[in-house]
């Protein structure tokens, strides 16, 4: 019976995750490069100097789970940082990818991953369709990861909506997921994968349609980390991209879906903006829930959208807002006048959207 107390013991040592990333140790997160408030101008025709930026670690969540961001006010579209975060989870199993960046930064994105490991790169998961999380996805490719994502994206990919009438290009393949999952109602907030890598369990749960159509967000339990991608954002107002399938209701739904996949000290990593908890989500909630009542009033009185966005609604969280932008503002008041309306269904992961 003691040798096989012993035998018992020595097996649930061999099966224990390595010292260290077991849980999460209370110096973590640890923020290296905090993430930049601004104000930010840019004159006007203003390019992008992609080589100028650089990718380096600003955050570390765990002793072997790194976030990935660009440099600060050189970025129009998102000055803060350039692009949106990347994950990355390393160990002896190799490396798990959360996003690629922007495709223009993809070697500076490997370099930057190989200042603190050689592992092969094996897997990679894709938050959402947007270029700054995927526009690198063809070069990670390449260097052998296997692309997961949900169905919707795939769609998005490989049929990418018109925008403003301009010409869509033919999606490059080496860049397309080739694992796919589904987002289901009745398993909401449930992983549709999960890996057991590095000493850590990934999960990748599928979203309802939000930001786009095709979201996911990444659980890492030991770490007690969730990277929530651009559902939520604390820089900028929100941005639903309705064209890809995303809605402002959906963000709400997200929002709510917190309660259930995260407790009071999970660190959640937006793909923009600051690291938060998910009490932070409540603020952000009774927003939306305050500008689409307010929208959808104005509309049902009949007010057109130009009346609607001289009626300056966000000026009481514009104080409070990072990055509050005119453009920000009127495209969140656009996104909730077009959602008050007719608002038609996700299509492979699209909807057929007014163009304006």
């Amino acid at each position: 019976m003691r040798k096989l107390a012993f035998s018992l013991l020595g097996l649930v040592v061999l099966c224990m995750p390595p010292a260290g990333v077991r849980a999460q140790r209370p110096e973590y997160p640890l923020i290296l490069v905090p993430t930049a408030k601004g104000p930010f101008t840019f004159p006007p025709d203003y390019q992008t100097p992609w080589d100028r930026i650089e990718i380096t670690v600003t955050e570390k969540m765990s002793p072997n789970l790194y976030v990935l961001h660009g440099s600060p006010g050189l970025d129009a579209a998102h000055p803060d940082a350039s692009g949106g975060r990347a994950m990355v989870l390393f160990g002896p199993d190799g490396v798990l990818l959360v996003d690629t960046q922007n495709r223009q930064v993809a070697e500076k994105t490997l370099r930057a991953i190989r200042s603190f490991t050689s592992g092969p790169i094996r897997i990679l998961v894709n938050t959402h369709v947007h270029s700054d999380h995927t526009g690198a996805n063809a070069f990670f490719a390449q260097q052998g990861a296997l692309i997961y994502a949900q169905d919707n994206l795939r769609n998005e990919m490989l049929r990418p909506p018109a925008r403003g009438g301009q010409q869509v290009p033919a999606p490059d393949m080496a860049s397309i997921p080739i694992v796919t999952y589904a987002y289901r109602p009745s398993t909401s907030g449930q992983p549709a994968v999960t890996f057991n890598m590095n000493g850590e369990t990934v999960d990748f749960i599928p979203m309802m349609p939000s930001h786009t159509a095709g979201d996911t967000i990444v659980r890492f339990r030991k770490a007690n980390v969730i990277y929530i991608e651009d559902f939520y954002r604390n820089f900028g107002y929100p941005y639903a991209d309705q064209a890809n399938g995303g809605s402002i209701a959906g963000m709400l739904e997200a929002v709510d879906l917190f309660d259930q996949v995260a407790d009071p000290d999970t660190t959640l990593v937006p793909g923009h903006g600051t690291l938060i908890t998910k009490k932070d989500l409540r603020p952000y909630r009774a927003m939306l829930v305050d500008i689409t009542s307010k929208v959808k009033k104005l509309r049902a009185q009949g007010k057109s959208l130009q009346e609607v966005l001289a009626a300056n609604l966000t000026a009481p969280y514009d104080r409070t807002t990072l990055g509050d932008t005119q453009q920000s503002k009127d495209r969140f008041i656009t996104e909730a006048y077009d959602e008050a309306g007719q608002f038609p269904p996700v299509v492979d992961g699209k909807r057929a959207m007014p163009v304006r």
